[in-house]
């Protein structure tokens, strides 16, 4: 198993020295890669009467690109995993150059972890159709792997025409990993048949998501593709409980053949200091599991 971590986004604030200590400290325990999620826009306010009512304006969220950009210059190991960039309220070809650059930067250290967004204001800010994207990000998922692998491309698709073009720099993965995060079922098939892994619902327990976890595989098999050399990734939460109690959901997920576990401790009640010392907690159990 690898083990990551989620950048405290919401947290953390912007003194960027405070953001450069915590990447650091987070490769110097040992960690494998960092997550991050993103909202370009907030709302003033939510309509929304669940988890998602934390996602306002006043709620600070880093651009990943840049900021990963910085990260790549003080680390040298960690992996730069988005968790998720809403490529559909994004330019396909636009994303693709940034993710192109900063693999370059960072020596192909690059998961481009990407999803469907919820937040319509969002699109709407941005110009993109809300109501489309689940069929935009599969064609958007085609053509960015293209531009990573060709030279040149040409390309006819439903919402992408590109003529005889092509990334300069290009990354050094070629095709960047993508990995798809998903929560509704149409959403869980979809990632089977054009991610490179799947990006777990980070609420849900191991015994809730059996089944979304069959029905990944299932459809993996049915579009011809092996689901052992898929990756799945799930979360373990700081707040829920101590170093046995993250041993025995690690332990859950490591039997539902998860490969990678993000431990988050956004959103788990810390000021914006301490964060490490949750990481520190959590290195033994990490450990223990180690592959």
């Amino acid at each position: 198993m690898r083990f990551g971590v989620t950048f405290p986004q919401t947290e953390i604030g912007t003194d960027p020295a405070r953001i450069r200590d915590f990447f650091q400290a987070v490769e110097g325990l040992g960690y494998d890669f960092v997550t991050l999620p993103e909202h370009v826009l907030g709302a003033g306010s939510s309509p929304h009467d669940d988890w998602r009512t934390y996602y306002t304006r006043d709620n600070a969220f880093h651009e990943p690109f840049v900021l990963y950009g910085f990260a790549a210059a003080l680390t040298s190991r960690l992996e730069l995993a988005t968790a998720i960039l809403v490529l559909p309220q994004r330019q396909a070809v636009l994303a693709a150059k940034q993710a192109a650059e900063l693999d370059m930067l960072s020596g192909g250290r690059v998961r481009l972890g990407v999803g469907l967004g919820w937040n319509a204001v969002e699109f709407e800010a941005l110009g993109e159709d809300f109501a489309n994207r689940g069929r935009r990000l599969a064609e958007q998922v085609e053509v960015m792997r293209s531009l990573w692998s060709n030279e040149l491309t040409t390309f006819r698709g439903e919402w992408h025409t590109l003529s005889d073009v092509g990334l300069n720099p290009m990354p050094v993965q070629r095709p960047i990993p993508v990995w798809v995060g998903a929560f509704q079922a149409p959403a869980v098939r979809r990632a089977a048949r054009i991610g490179d892994g799947w990006i777990m619902n980070p609420r849900m327990r191991p015994e809730d998501l059996a089944r979304d976890i069959a029905t990944f595989r299932g459809a993996a098999e049915g579009a011809g593709r092996d689901p052992a050399a898929l990756g799945l990734e799930a979360t373990v939460w700081a707040h829920e409980g101590g170093a046995e109690d993250w041993r025995r959901r690690i332990e859950q997920w490591r039997q539902h053949g998860v490969s990678h576990i993000t431990f988050r401790t956004m959103q788990s009640g810390l000021d914006a200091d301490a964060h490490v010392g949750k990481l520190e907690d959590f290195a033994p159990a990490m450990a223990d599991f180690r592959s």
